[in-house]
């Protein structure tokens, strides 16, 4: 693992609402705006951006932690900004905080955690996991 990062870093990822970003459960349509799980997936990729350049080939990143207050809604079709600041890395964890605003409206604000492990190891912790 490399690390060129420092906190205060910021990477943007962009993302337009659509039609399958909706709140939509098996029973159905909720309501016709951008769901809290939809700005979950967007804020986990913003702060994956760092770690795709941070990681070795032989390294991958793996999910820990995702916290969202979802403050205000996101329509179809408005553009969504999702910035994800480095906040901290302590040995493999990479902690980032994560602002999502629609023009100047905010939707979301989070924290997303990520370790970088070994491919191999990621694929024993699954391969042990599926024997329990």
């Amino acid at each position: 693992m490399k690390n060129s990062f420092s906190p205060g870093c910021v990477k943007v990822y962009r993302k337009t609402v659509t039609e399958s970003d909706f709140a939509r459960f098996e029973s159905g349509l909720v309501h016709p705006v951008c769901s809290t799980f939809a700005l979950g997936q967007a804020m986990e990729w913003a702060s994956r951006l760092f770690v795709l350049e941070m990681k070795d080939p032989d390294e991958e990143g793996i999910g820990t932690m995702l916290h969202i207050d979802h403050v205000g809604p996101a329509l179809e079709g408005e553009e969504l900004e999702i910035r994800a600041e480095f906040k901290e890395l302590k040995g493999n964890f990479l902690l980032c905080d994560i602002t999502v605003k629609a023009g100047e409206r905010l939707v979301a604000t989070g924290q997303t955690g990520q370790k970088i492990l070994k491919k191999e190891k990621i694929e024993r912790l699954l391969t042990n996991s599926r024997g329990s």
